[in-house]
């Protein structure tokens, strides 16, 4: 007869999902409800990322997450300026989430979880798709389109609509 494995009793299962979220969409909205079904919390870590040159201000794109998942009680935003290992090392958290849409971003995505992983041998990378229809949805399309007053209220949450 097999024994069973027993998860400890304190055992708490958390992940960060980082990103510039400029801003946050439905296809990050897709990752983040996948990934509170595997983890107890999932923290949302926006990055500030000045040298990226985003849209919305730092501030912006943190209010813009807590909107999104604002009725997403395992979910929790904050913002962030240092190394995501770093932000894992304080916060005691051990899995980092990376959405994958296409075959394009499994090249960085691949990169920078070796790098991370060769800071912190404790950190594991674990990668979700979205579904199809959120396959194509990325901040840089929603950027553009906005950048040229068009229709994009269907790639955002309502709630991001609403404090824009």
């Amino acid at each position: 007869m097999t024994e069973k494995i027993k998860k400890p009793i304190d055992s708490y299962r958390k992940a960060i999902y980082s990103g510039t979220f400029d801003p946050i969409t439905n296809g990050h909205m897709d990752i983040i409800r996948r990934a509170t079904n595997i983890f107890d919390e999932v923290v949302i870590a926006v990055a500030k990322s000045e040298r990226k040159g985003p849209m919305f201000s730092h501030e912006q794109r943190v209010e813009f997450a807590k909107a999104a998942t604002k009725d997403m009680e395992t979910v929790r935003v904050i913002g962030f300026d240092t190394l995501l290992v770093d932000l894992a090392t304080e916060l005691e958290v051990h899995t980092i989430i990376r959405g994958l849409r296409a075959v394009s971003d499994f090249e960085y995505e691949l990169q920078m979880g070796y790098a991370n992983s060769s800071i912190n041998k404790k950190l594991e990378t674990l990668y979700l798709m979205p579904t199809l229809e959120n396959a194509f949805v990325s901040s840089t399309i929603v950027r553009e389109i906005i950048r040229f007053d068009g229709k994009f209220c269907h790639l955002v949450p309502d709630e991001v609509l609403k404090c824009m």
